[in-house]
Parts: C-alpha cells; structure tokens; sequence
C-alpha cells in the first residue's frame, strides 16, 4: 500500500510539472498583441521618451520577450531571435534607468525582412 501511495505522489508530481510546462510554452502576448500595444499603442516611445511607470517598462520588457516566442511571419528565423533579443536587452536596460531604443524604434528594419 505505502509503494502505491509513493508511486502515485510520483505520477501526480510528474503530470503536474507537464501541465507547468505546457502552459509556459505559449507566449504571454500574441505578434499582433505586441505591435498594437507597445509599437502602435505608443508604449515603446513612452518608455524610450523617459516618461513610463516601472510597470510599464516591465511590460514592455514581458511584450517583447513573448515577441521573440512568436515566430515571424517571413525570413530568418535566427535573425528575428537575434533582432528581438535585443529588444528585450534594451526594455531591460530601460527598467534599471536607461532609455536607448534605437533597434526597437526602427519598425522598417523588423517589418521589411519579417512581416
């Protein structure tokens, strides 16, 4: 009875963590969620022009980390990582004080090789 009761804490535990991990495999914001919100919403320029709350950096940072979950719709998919990493490292930037948004704010160099 006991090695049951243990298997089956095993088994529970197991189907739980892959329940987790299926959840976190889908991105938070959808391509067309991100470019309505943080480029034509406006977010990206509040937080580059210094005038966002901490929340809103923070989601920014969260709208263009699910960016690069997402896959584009034409071209390389090794440059989108790297074009939308950056992304991330400048809206990280921005949380910790700095406002430097140049590959961000460059919607023709994304647009003409990825949409």
């Amino acid at each position: 009875m006991r090695k049951l009761m243990v298997g089956m804490m095993g088994l529970a535990a197991v189907c739980g963590a892959g329940f987790v991990y299926a959840q976190d495999d889908k991105p938070k914001y959808t391509t067309k969620q991100v470019m309505k919100g943080a480029m034509a919403g406006g977010l990206t320029k509040k937080v580059a022009g210094g005038d966002a709350s901490k929340e809103e950096k923070e989601k920014l940072v969260a709208m263009f980390t699910a960016l690069s979950q997402n896959k584009p719709n034409k071209g390389d998919e090794k440059e989108w990582k790297e074009r939308t990493g950056k992304m991330i490292e400048e809206a990280k930037k921005a949380v910790d004080g700095a406002s430097d948004f140049k590959v961000a704010l460059n919607c023709k160099g994304c647009h003409s090789k990825h949409k």
